[in-house]
Parts: structure tokens; C-alpha cells; sequence
């Protein structure tokens, strides 16, 4: 049934297939890691196949069903409407570090191949400054003068702590900090505290889990907006809020499958300026893919294109029976929500 949401709902606006087509087309996989990611060892996803193409829903499983009816309209969006035209063909990304030991880098590092930009992980719950520290001095290390360091927090320090943190880091000349801290007054304290060492703030968390997605921007919290096509709803809605915004964005992915990936690649590809590498080279993070062609980054680029799914490793990777049945309620229950009438 179609269903229209006015412009202030908090899930898009957008034409509804049928619940049993999405359903139809569905396979729910768990997917393993190379490296303990965000606390996972597998990434589960919902994937399908629309008329336009693959497409993803695949929001964490803690993410409560409003949020996940957002994620499910981008997927329906990528999958059964056309997209904007790309201006690019291929995109710049960046190499991402979890949260692991020195010693552990190096491995991690080289998987992604001729990437010279690199997102390291860092403010992990039970670790020390001192481990970030010594992680993002390894990466230098690796990576030589030429390379571009960013660290991403997701939101784990105070004030003070970010503070102190930057300013032991900052010898390792880092190109941002991603989220340091988690709300928007503490962005724009930090923002403040730390601009005499020409270091941008950016913002993720506070834009794709904010109710409010333009605060940070019109708070002047940060210098950049991280974006990611899944949960900002899709791609047009995506490039509607940087426009809005008036900041440079760097898209990024959600751990997601080749599919998803592609998904932020046609975003990125479809933004008038791209000044950043971006964080779509994490299929480089997942030991298997649902695809025969997954996205890793060649000489530090993903190419923009519509993912082929495998029907094999759609089959050896298949979620356990409970889990797929969980992921089709979960698709289920985020369907009615778009459904609804608009309040």
C-alpha cells in the first residue's frame, strides 16, 4: 500500500512496495569479522533485491524499531526508486583501525589497499589513553609523513578527557576528530577548546541519531558532518541535509555489506564536492561478503555501482533460523511504521 509522511515525520517520505515483495526478496545473513568490531564478531544484515537493484536494511540490533523504519526506507528507496545521477565513478576511502592493539595494526592496515587516509578507533570502553596512543602512533609509524590520521571517539569522552586526549595526539598531525564527545553543547566546547591547534571537529552520532539532525551545524559545533545513506534515510534526504548544512561532509558506512556500502558510495558520488576520503572501505573489515565482487578498496578507491548478490554465499552465510525470523518481524514491525498514516 503507498504510503506518503509529511515533511516533519521522523521516517521519509516515499511509495511502499508490498510487505510480501520486500519479504519475498529477503535474505537475512551473518556475515563474520576479520577484527572484533563495535563489540561484534559477525554483522548480521538484511538484504534484497528491488527493481532498481540490491539494496540493505541493516540497522544494529539494539536500534529500536522507530530508528529502524528509517533504515528500512533508504533500503526501499535504493532498491525500488531511482537514484540521482552519479557525478563520479569511483570514490577515494579511507582505512579503518578498530579498537585493537599496537601490534595488531599492521595487518589491519594493509587490507586496504593504497588507502592513504586512515580511521583509527579510539576512546574503546576498558581501554586506556595510553592504548589509543599507541595505536595511532603505530599507524603513523606505517604510514609514513605523507599519510592523513583521523580518530573516532563515537561520542566516548567528556570534555576534559577529549581535550587531553587531542592534545597528546595531535603530534601524530590528525586530520579531525570524529565525535569526541557525545552532545552538541560538548561538540562546540571542545570545538572551542582545542582550535588553536587547527584541529576539526566532526560530527556522526549527533547527526544520524539526533532527532534533530541540522543542530549540530547550527550550533557551530563542528567543521564537518560525517554522513551515512541508511540512517539519514536515503540518499536524497542525505544530500538535502548537506546542502542544508553549509559543511563539508565525508560519507561513511554502518559496518555494512557490500550492499550497503554501495549505497554511501552512490551518495558520495552524487554530492556536488567530495573534499574527503570517505569511510566506505570497511568490507575490508568482513571475512565473508554476499557478493562474489565485494567493495574493497583498490589503489585507496571503491568504484560506484549496483552490487550482484551471490546466491551461494547467500546460502553458507544464511542466518540461524531464529535470527532470520527475528529480522522479518523486525522488517515487519518498521514497515507498519512507515506505513502509518501521518500523524
Amino acid at each position: 500500500m503507498p504510503s506518503r509522511h509529511a515533511a516533519d515525520s521522523p521516517v521519509p517520505a516515499l511509495t511502499l512496495p508490498p510487505l510480501a515483495e520486500l519479504l519475498a526478496s529477503a535474505h537475512v545473513v551473518s556475515l563474520p569479522l576479520t577484527t572484533r568490531f563495535r563489540g561484534l564478531d559477525v554483522r548480521e544484515a538484511l538484504v534484497m533485491q528491488g527493481p532498481h537493484g540490491s539494496t540493505e536494511f541493516s540497522p544494529f540490533s539494539e536500534y529500536g524499531d522507530e530508528e529502524a523504519a528509517v533504515w528500512l526506507a533508504a533500503a526501499i528507496d535504493f532498491g525500488w526508486d531511482a537514484q540521482p545521477e552519479p557525478l563520479r565513478t569511483k570514490i577515494p576511502v579511507n582505512a579503518t583501525i578498530p579498537a585493537v592493539a599496537a601490534a595488531d595494526v599492521a595487518p589491519i592496515l594493509a587490507s586496504f589497499n593504497g588507502c592513504r587516509t586512515a580511521k583509527i578507533k579510539v576512546a574503546e570502553t576498558g581501554q586506556s589513553i595510553e592504548d589509543d596512543v599507541a595505536r595511532v602512533a603505530e599507524v603513523r609509524r606505517l604510514m609514513g609523513p605523507e599519510g592523513r590520521i583521523r580518530l573516532d571517539a563515537n561520542g566516548g569522552w567528556n570534555v576534559d578527557e577529549a581535550e587531553h586526549a587531542i592534545r597528546l595526539m595531535s603530534v601524530y598531525d590528525l586530520e579531525y576528530v570524529e565525535q569526541p564527545c557525545a552532545s552538541v553543547a560538548e561538540l562546540a566546547e571542545i570545538r572551542e577548546r582545542v582550535a588553536y591547534m587547527d584541529i576539526p571537529i566532526a560530527a556522526d552520532e549527533s547527526v544520524r541519531k539526533a532527532a534533530d539532525p541540522l543542530a549540530v551545524a547550527r550550533a557551530e559545533a563542528v567543521d564537518l558532518l560525517v554522513i551515512k545513506a541508511q540512517p539519514l534515510g536515503g540518499i536524497r534526504l542525505a544530500i538535502e541535509l548537506v546542502e542544508q548544512s553549509g559543511l563539508p561532509a565525508i560519507v561513511s558506512s554502518a559496518l555494512d555489506t557490500s550492499v550497503g556500502i554501495s549505497m554511501g558510495a552512490w551518495l558520495a558520488a552524487t554530492l556536488p564536492e567530495l573534499f574527503y576520503d570517505c569511510g566506505l572501505g570497511t568490507a575490508s573489515l568482513l571475512a565473508a561478503d554476499v557478493t562474489a565482487r565485494p567493495l574493497k578498496a583498490v589503489d585507496g578507491y571503491i568504484p560506484v555501482e549496483r552490487v550482484e548478490l551471490d546466491a551461494a554465499l547467500l546460502a553458507q552465510y544464511a542466518a540461524p533460523a531464529d535470527r532470520d525470523a527475528w529480522w522479518r518481524e523486525r522488517l515487519a514491525r518498521c514497515y507498519a511504521i512507515l506505513e502509518a498514516p501521518a500523524a
